[in-house]
Order: structure tokens, then sequence, then C-alpha cells
């Protein structure tokens, strides 16, 4: 029987919510808990009965998919670089399907952000989007006409683990990342790359929110770092377009609130794509913080 209704679950590290979508893309119930703390069978048992709840009250059952800061490996079809450790090493999709008695789609949580403004978001009838996550880390999805492309290997727009494209001497070798390389995009482009590399050129402890803030008020230190923070955004950016040259590039996580971006990095990164034009849209999201568990949902397509 097909399914009633979308069901999504973001699986956070501190919460996981559920919602289920109706057939229009209309949120019909929405649901949020605390994450069980270090506790596989709980955290699997607390997503079951999520599902069940919302089922009970809307009266029908849903597909279910899962958005996770993980994702499962292709080689072996486990759960890796969750940051719910306990769930690391798991067939997470195997599991909830068990308890739920029925097939589960899981992807990271930068794929369900981008499904998510590609379907009726910001990116909303663009043929190729790229979603971004800038925030404690940098993530990015990848959607082609409504389809999310996870690849070969499930890291299918994880451009945060290249190397930030064209690099000033200054900026070689660059930090050192927690996946053993140094210079990359993540340590540049992140929230706290934006504070260490703020500090290390001007001192002080602010954060990428207070350095916004700073800059706003005119200090020239912070205005300093925001600029360069541009000019880093454009080339990491523009090495994108450059491979997949999507119709709209839409921004998530916290640096995404800051408006200057949409206008300062469209306006410098035309000198380091490979075309005599660049169309690409840079925008901000439609839902927020609602993405990710919305792409969830989007996983099973209508």
């Amino acid at each position: 029987m097909k399914p009633s209704f979308r069901i999504g679950i973001d699986l956070g590290g501190t919460k996981i919510e559920a919602i289920a979508l109706d057939s229009s893309g209309t949120v019909a119930l929405r649901r949020r808990v605390a994450t069980p703390a270090g506790d596989a069978d709980a955290t699997i048992a607390t997503i079951r009965d999520l599902v069940r709840g919302l089922e009970a009250e809307l009266g029908g059952t849903g597909s279910v998919g899962v958005g996770t800061p993980g994702s499962l490996s292709s080689v072996s079809g486990l759960l890796r670089n969750a940051n719910s450790t306990c769930l690391n090493g798991l067939p997470l999709d195997r599991l909830i399907g068990q308890a739920l008695d029925r097939e589960v789609r899981i992807a990271n949580d930068a794929n369900c952000f981008a499904l998510s403004e590609a379907a009726d978001g910001a990116a909303a009838g663009a043929a190729v989007v790229f979603g971004v996550i800038l925030g404690t880390g940098v993530g990015g999805g990848i959607v082609i006409d409504g389809k999310l492309l996870q690849g070969r290997h499930a890291i299918g727009g994880e451009w945060g683990h290249n190397p930030l494209p064209w690099p000033t001497d200054a900026e070689r070798p660059g930090p050192a990342c927690f996946c053993g390389r140094r210079g990359c995009i993540e340590q540049f482009l992140s929230g706290p790359g934006m504070a260490t590399d703020h500090q290390a050129r001007h001192g002080g402890t602010a954060t990428a929110a207070e350095i916004a803030t700073q800059a706003a008020a005119g200090d020239p230190a912070a205005r300093a770092t925001l600029d360069l923070y541009v000019d880093r955004l454009a080339r990491g950016l523009a090495h994108v377009i450059n491979l997949i040259d999507p119709d709209c590039i839409v921004l998530g996580g916290g640096l995404s609130n800051l408006a200057l971006l949409y206008e300062a990095v469209p306006a410098r990164w035309g000198r380091y794509v490979f075309s005599d034009g660049v169309a690409t849209r840079l925008v901000p999201p439609v839902h927020g913080d609602s993405s990710g568990v919305r792409g969830a949902a989007w996983l099973w397509p209508a």
C-alpha cells in the first residue's frame, strides 16, 4: 500500500525532530524530543516511537527518511562520522527498518538540506542545485533534476574536505583538519575556522557571530576578516561552479545569516570561474533550520 505521507527524522546529537509532510509538502505534524545520550538502542527505539506516534495521530502510514550528520559507508553499509558516536559502526538504516518493519532511507544532513531547498525551497525549479552548510563544519549536497546525487561512495558534495582553491602563500599549507590533511576548505570557511583565523591575525577570542557584529559596527579588524572570508568563499564556490555548473547555490548553517555574502561573493567569484559570465544564483534558504528534517522526508519521491 502506498504511504499516505512522508515522515522525516532529523537525528541530532541533542535532539531528534520528526515531521510528517502531506502530498503537497505541507507539514501536517511535528514532534521533537531529546536524543538519548550514548545509547544506540534507545535512540532507535525513540525514532520508532516518534514514527508510530505520528502515524497514530494522522491515521495512516508514512515513508521514513532519516537525516544524520554521519553517512552510510558504501563499502560496509555502516554509519560513519556521526556526532552521536554510539551509532557509528552500525547498519543504522537496517536497524531502524527492522524496528519499523519497512525500508528506511538515510542521508547526511547536508544532503537533506540541499534536497529540501531544491524540492520546495529557495532553489525550487532549478535543474542543478548545490546546497552548502556553513556552520561548525562545512558540508554540501548536490541535487540534479530533483534527485539527490550521493555518489558511488556516498560523499557527493563533500567539498569541505577539498583544499582551498587558489591559495596564497600565507594560506599554505593551511590549518590541520580532523581528516588528517591540512588546508581543507572546512578549516577556512566554518564558523570556528573564521574565529581561529581572526584570532591568529588580530588577537582576541571573538566567535564568528561576534566578528560579524563587530564588522557591522565598523571595527577594522573584523571587517578585514569578513573581507578575507568573502574572498575564500568565492574561491571555494567558484571551484564548485567549475565542476558541476549549478543553476543555484543555497547557503545554510549559521554563517548563511550574513546578508553581505549574497552580493559580495558573486561579485568576486567571476574571476575564478571558467566562463565569460556567471548566472548561478547564490541565495539564502527558505526553510532554514527545518531544511534537514524536511529533506529527510523528501528522500522518498512522490
